[in-house]
C-alpha cells in the first residue's frame, strides 16, 4: 500500500521572481504528476517542513509543474533561499477541483487579489485551453501596486493580446505611480458597471481568491450585483497541514478544506460565523 505521506522527488528547473517577495518555482517530479485546476499540493523541503500550495500552471502541461509563493513565514522563506537544480517533494494532489463542467456556455467572472492570482492562474489555463465553451470571461485583479503585479508580462500585454475577442481585463491597484496608467482602488472597484460586459449575470458563474478581507468584501459586492450564492466559487485556505482530512487543523464548520475544499460555494459557507477569518 502506498505511502500518502511519502512525497515525490522533485527538482527545481527554474526560479522566477515575479515581485519583490513572490516567486514562481518551475519544478520537474520524478514521476509523472496530474492535478486539477483549484487541487493543491503539499510541498515539502527536507529538513525544514512542508505547507500546502495550489499549482499555478497549466493542467494540460503535466510533464512540469509550477507554484506560485510569496515569502511570509519559516517554510516559505527556506523556499525562497532555493535555487535551480535544488530538491523538494511534493504529495497530492489533493483536495476538489472547479466544476469547468458545470460553467459550460456561461459566462465566467474571476476576482483575484495579490498571490491569489497564483491559482486563478491555472484556472485561467484551463479555461482558455475551452474557450469556445465559453461566451465571456472577465478576469479582475487588483495588487497593492505595480510593482506587486503578478506575472505582470502574461496579464497587462501577452493575455489581453492572445484572447483579445473573448476575455476583457480589468486590472487595478491600490496604490499606481508615475507610470501607471490604469484603474487605481480596491479590487471591488473594478467590478463597476460589470453588468455591461456580463449580461445573464443571474446565470454567471464568479470565481474569488485572494486575501481574506478581500474574498469577503468582493463576495459581498457580487451578492449586491445579483450572483447567486451558488454561483459565487471561492478557494479556500485554513491552516491546511496533512492534506488527507486527518488532522483537522483546517476545519472549517463541518467542512475540512483539505479534504472539502478548498473550492467551495458560497452557498455552502454563508452561514459558518468563521469563514473570513
Amino acid at each position: 500500500m502506498n505511502n500518502p505521506y511519502q512525497p515525490i522527488k522533485t527538482e527545481i528547473l527554474q526560479v522566477i521572481q515575479e515581485t519583490p517577495q513572490i516567486k514562481t518555482f518551475v519544478l520537474k517530479p520524478e514521476n509523472r504528476f496530474e492535478f486539477r485546476a483549484g487541487q493543491f499540493i503539499q510541498l515539502t523541503i527536507p529538513g525544514i517542513g512542508e505547507g500546502p500550495f495550489t499549482p499555478s500552471s497549466s493542467p494540460y502541461k503535466n510533464e512540469k509543474l509550477e507554484v506560485t509563493i510569496m515569502q511570509v513565514g519559516r517554510i516559505t522563506s527556506s523556499l525562497h533561499n532555493m535555487k535551480e537544480g535544488d530538491l523538494v517533494g511534493i504529495r497530492g494532489p489533493y483536495g476538489n477541483r472547479y466544476p469547468l463542467e458545470r460553467w459550460k456556455n456561461k459566462e465566467i467572472l474571476i476576482v483575484g487579489g495579490g498571490v491569489g492570482l497564483a491559482p486563478l492562474r491555472s484556472l485561467f489555463f484551463s479555461l482558455t485551453h475551452y474557450i469556445n465553451d465559453y461566451p465571456r470571461i472577465v478576469f479582475c485583479y487588483g495588487a497593492k501596486t505595480p510593482e506587486d503585479i503578478v506575472y505582470k508580462e502574461s496579464i497587462l500585454d501577452k493575455w489581453q493580446k492572445e484572447f483579445k475577442n473573448k476575455v476583457s481585463f480589468r486590472i487595478t491597484v491600490d496604490q499606481g505611480d508615475e507610470k501607471w496608467k490604469g484603474r487605481v482602488g480596491v479590487v471591488t472597484t473594478a467590478l463597476e458597471g460589470i453588468n455591461e460586459e456580463i449580461k445573464k449575470i443571474t446565470e454567471s458563474v464568479s470565481v474569488v481568491c485572494g486575501p481574506p478581507i478581500m474574498m469577503k468584501f468582493t463576495t459581498l459586492k457580487l451578492l449586491d450585483l445579483g450572483y447567486k450564492p451558488e454561483n459565487i466559487y471561492l478557494s479556500m485556505e485554513k491552516n491546511m497541514s496533512c492534506g488527507i482530512g486527518k488532522c483537522g487543523h483546517c476545519q472549517l464548520g463541518k467542512y475540512l478544506v483539505c479534504r472539502d475544499g478548498p473550492v467551495f460555494t458560497y452557498e455552502k459557507l454563508r452561514d459558518i460565523p468563521q469563514i473570513w477569518d
